[in-house]
């Protein structure tokens, strides 16, 4: 399987430019190997629960995850980067 098009929630665009350089490197490198292998053992993708069902996400760093949605068409929306806090933050 492979990620055709990803598109960026305003949420994502700002908490992404808040954070430190070296973890915005890191996320474009998760971001690669997500477009080409989205089950990819170092992403830890997993189904959200609660009242975040229907989210994903895969984990940047142990510390930073993406949380993200596939729409009926197949494109992601990544909603929200950041620490664990940014699941309260939906």
């Amino acid at each position: 399987m492979v990620v055709e098009n990803i598109l960026y929630h305003p949420k994502f665009v700002r908490d992404f430019e808040k954070l430190q350089k070296s973890d915005q490197h890191r996320a474009v490198k998760v971001e690669r190997i997500f477009k080409t292998n989205p089950l990819h053992p170092s992403l830890r993708l997993h189904p959200l629960k609660g009242k975040l069902t229907g989210l994903f996400s895969i984990s940047v760093t142990m510390r930073i995850r993406i949380i993200f949605k596939r729409m009926d068409n197949g494109d992601i929306v990544f909603l929200s980067i950041g620490q664990h806090d940014i699941y309260r933050s939906l």
